[in-house]
């Protein structure tokens, strides 16, 4: 029998840390979430219902991002084609609203069956390599959803395709409604938040890091590396056709530059600039970044000049991100 607390010390020092998060860290989560929480009351008594709009888009991105960093950085497996599972979901609602079925409780599980199974192709191919190569093949099957979803004349093709109405649930769950569609997507990131965060922290979590630090230790002692790994990308492919189906649902349109590789580059910037390996990170990195993005495009159509050498200054000088800052001055 393997005594799982000393497969490594790392892990320990990183687990105490999920138990007794630092202050510094507990507070700024704790204030985001408030922040984020609120947010509709604030728009409806100040009458700036963009604001709802805008968050909604950042939620629906920062659960995006937090289903890569799973794959990425507790796994060390850096997908260019995770934005594949964006269009996917977002295609699954489309095609089935366009044919006449509007029901959310045929569209959201068909369209996490779809990305699962997808996933599931996917990583039985690329996880068989490594480095580069892993890079190539995801942004290889990515890029071939792409064309696909171009050549989709029936559904819009290049032009993407309007959806009429969003996914119907219950009268009570009225997504129609941007308020209850905000909190759907508020509650939704939390769920997949706690998820990854059971995830890590589980025996499970602990082979998947294991294999990023050393694959061939792990299969020497007996864990089956491969398996592990492939059931982890199809959570992560999952997950991110969840946030697939809610962007869809949020424009009230698809098309294929929902899964350009562009868009795979932003998530794992939301992820990098964050903190990769760190559970909320992602979140916090979605926020600043799409935030950034907004505040500068308002100023400057050359937008991209700013950004730019901003968040390669947090990559170079801040590691962990954002995470990693909070966490430096926590123990300073």
């Amino acid at each position: 029998m393997i005594d799982w607390r000393n497969l490594s010390a790392d892990w320990l020092d990183a687990r105490k840390l999920a138990s007794n998060p630092p202050n510094l860290r507990n507070a700024f989560v704790i204030a985001l979430l408030a922040i984020l929480a609120l947010l509709p009351i604030y728009s409806a008594l100040t009458g700036n219902y963009f604001l709802v709009t805008l968050f909604t888009r950042i939620l629906i991105l920062a659960l995006a991002a937090v289903s890569l960093n799973l794959i990425m950085g507790f796994g060390g497996m850096v997908s260019f084609g995770h934005a594949a599972y964006l269009g996917i979901g977002g295609y699954v609602v489309g095609i089935l609203a366009k044919e006449g079925i509007n029901s959310g409780f045929v569209q959201w599980p068909l369209a996490l069956i779809v990305s699962g199974l997808f996933a599931l192709g996917v990583g039985a191919l690329c996880l068989r390599t490594r480095g580069v190569y892993f890079i190539m093949i995801t942004l290889a099957f990515a890029q071939m959803v792409y064309y696909v979803a171009i050549g989709l004349d029936r559904y819009g093709g290049d032009d993407g395709l309007t959806i009429n109405k969003r996914s119907q649930f219950i009268d009570a769950v009225n997504l129609s409604n941007k308020t209850v569609f905000y909190y759907v997507c508020f509650a939704l990131l939390l769920a997949v938040v706690y998820l990854v965060w059971r995830l890590v922290n589980s025996r499970f979590g602990l082979v998947i890091q294991g294999a990023r630090s050393n694959d061939r230790r792990m299969r020497a002692i007996g864990f089956p590396t491969f398996r592990y790994k492939l059931v982890c990308f199809v959570i992560a492919g999952v997950l991110c056709g969840l946030s697939g189906v809610l962007l869809a649902n949020h424009t009230s349109f698809i098309s294929p530059a929902m899964m350009q590789w562009t868009r795979s580059g932003d998530l794992i910037v939301m992820a990098v600039l964050g903190g990769m390996g760190s559970v909320f990170g992602p979140v916090v990195g979605a926020v600043a970044f799409l935030l950034l993005e907004e505040v500068l495009s308002s100023v400057t159509e050359y937008s991209g000049i700013i950004l730019g050498p901003m968040l390669l200054g947090v990559v170079l000088f801040a590691r962990g991100g954002i995470d990693g800052i909070l966490k430096d001055h926590s123990r300073g």
